[in-house]
């Protein structure tokens, strides 16, 4: 833990001076004496190739302990070694190794990388040669990405997005989080914290020397424009229909419908693998069933739900508790009907509708897909009537369907990866989308003390120098980046004071 002086500047609260931030930074994070960490970067297991990294100043000297060889190779070049155990002089293998000397490498730090081969014997030998070098010892998690943190190589939404790089599972996914790793949202939000560290800077030089006549005249006014600019561009950044969280989170898809309509056959079939229990029993599933899936590249939760009707049982009625709860949180529904029990008629089927969604689900315009399934059964000719009847009434999407055959399941995914897309939309374009709960907090608290900037200009302009201050600081908290002194570096460069 940081002393208090330090946190207090990270946290824009004491205005100490450049040189002493410096002194501080020596003090307590000399990255010279500093352990030299190791682990393995590849994943555990049999396999071709595993890498082993280490990072910090004793990197060097591992280097060449291992190798047998003074002279560490050429800097980001790869070289042929044959690795030794410095204890014993035993060879423990023959592979590449690449030197990374700070502050050109990931961390920051001197860094080295050993690619040797991925059996359990190789792997934990080179390990625990390392482990008995002086200086080193093994990395916790995650702390290479911190030292790059730390070291000013990345930004706190950078490491969010390398996180959800390395978890991507879908396309989708990975572009948006490749995206946020190459730091378009992290540049977004320092480009905003920049203009209200400039706003807050214009305010503060207002309140200290404006009686000096050192100021220029429509400071404050220009000042009210560019908070005024910024809200409006804050407020629409989260008016995003939370699509980067959806798609880092998955999208939360619900089967829902009566009774033997089909369900669990549903979820069966999208999962192709029998994920949930079918029989011809009424109210088999009793409990909320969830599988991930990869739907058109974009990330699916999907939940198969127990049949709504009204019971007895009061296991199962516990269960229709559970599906209509559900139903509230979906992101998208899959209205499931049995085609041989509802009518050709647009007042019929927005009637068997009404029994599945919950009241506010229309409200809020929760995209739905109507699947009538069973279409197997159908008498010829009635399939083309349910579907006409669809396109008659104010009906979402239907599909006609059979989990038997497989017959329409085509049909059906296309509706459902429209929805996802209309959702989710494309992470590549626009501007980036938010992507993590705690950018939303952060965000919608920097909205509201812009907010209460304007309250409280013609009241107190100390009072709405603090607001400004506060959603500096949120800003700050979102990408990592909070310091007091450009503050004063934007007071004395735009009003020349002291000159």
């Amino acid at each position: 833990m940081w002393p208090g002086t330090w946190r207090k500047v990270l946290a824009g609260l004491s205005p100490v001076s450049g040189a002493a931030v410096r002194v501080v930074k020596r003090l307590y994070c000399p990255a010279g004496k500093r352990d030299t960490i190791f682990a393995l970067s590849s994943g555990h297991g049999k396999c071709g190739v595993a890498v082993i990294r280490t990072s910090g100043p004793a990197s060097g000297a591992a280097l060449r302990s291992l190798t047998g060889q003074q002279e560490l190779p050429r800097p980001r070049a790869v070289a042929l070694r044959r690795i030794h155990d410095p204890s014993s002089a035993e060879t423990l293998d023959r592979g590449l190794v690449i030197w990374f000397p700070g502050p050109h490498s990931f961390t920051g730090e001197d860094c080295s990388e050993l690619h040797i081969h991925g059996g359990p014997a190789v792997v934990g030998g080179v390990l625990q040669a390392l482990g008995r070098l002086p200086g080193l010892r093994p990395a916790d998690p995650g702390e290479f990405t911190k030292r790059a943190f730390q070291n000013g190589k990345l930004g706190l939404t950078e490491v969010e997005g390398l996180g959800d790089l390395i978890h991507a599972e879908t396309e989708a996914q990975r572009r948006q989080a490749l995206r946020q790793m190459e730091g378009e949202l992290g540049q977004l939000y320092q480009r905003w914290s920049e203009e209200l560290t400039k706003a807050l800077a214009h305010v503060e030089a207002f309140i200290d020397f404006s009686e000096d006549d050192n100021l220029e005249e429509g400071v404050l006014s220009r000042v009210d424009a560019a908070v005024q600019t910024l809200e409006e561009e804050v407020r629409g950044h989260l008016q995003d229909g939370r699509r980067g969280e959806r798609l880092r989170g998955g999208v939360h898809v619900v089967i829902a419908g009566p009774t033997n309509a089909g369900k669990s056959s549903l979820l069966n079939l999208l999962c192709q693998r029998p994920a949930a229990i079918v029989s011809p029993v009424a109210g088999t599933t009793r409990d909320v069933v969830e599988s991930a899936l990869n739907i058109g590249g974009y990330p699916v939760v999907l939940s198969d739900t127990a049949g709504l009707r009204e019971t007895q049982d009061a296991i199962e009625r516990e269960g229709v508790s559970r599906a209509r709860e559900r139903l509230q949180r979906a992101d998208v529904v899959l209205a499931v009907l049995a085609a041989v029990d509802v009518a050709p008629e647009p007042g019929c089927l927005a009637e068997a509708l009404r029994a599945i969604l919950p009241p506010g689900v229309p409200a809020r315009q929760a995209p739905c897909v109507l699947v009538l399934n069973k279409a197997d059964l159908l008498e010829e000719g009635r399939g083309g009537a349910l579907l006409g009847a669809c396109g008659e009434g104010a009906l979402p999407p239907a599909c006609l369907l059979s989990c038997k055959t497989g017959e329409g399941v085509d049909s059906l995914l296309s509706l459902l990866g429209t929805q996802l897309e209309q959702m989710c939309g494309d992470p590549l374009a626009g501007s980036p989308s938010l992507t993590q709960a705690r950018h939303r907090l952060h965000l919608t608290s920097c909205l509201g003390s812009l907010g209460r900037y304007h309250g409280y200009k013609s009241l107190d302009l100390v009072l709405a120098a603090e607001e400004l201050r506060l959603a500096r600081r949120h800003l700050g908290k979102i990408t990592g980046r909070v310091s007091a002194e450009e503050i004063l570096d934007i007071v004395f460069r735009d009003f020349c004071v002291g000159k």
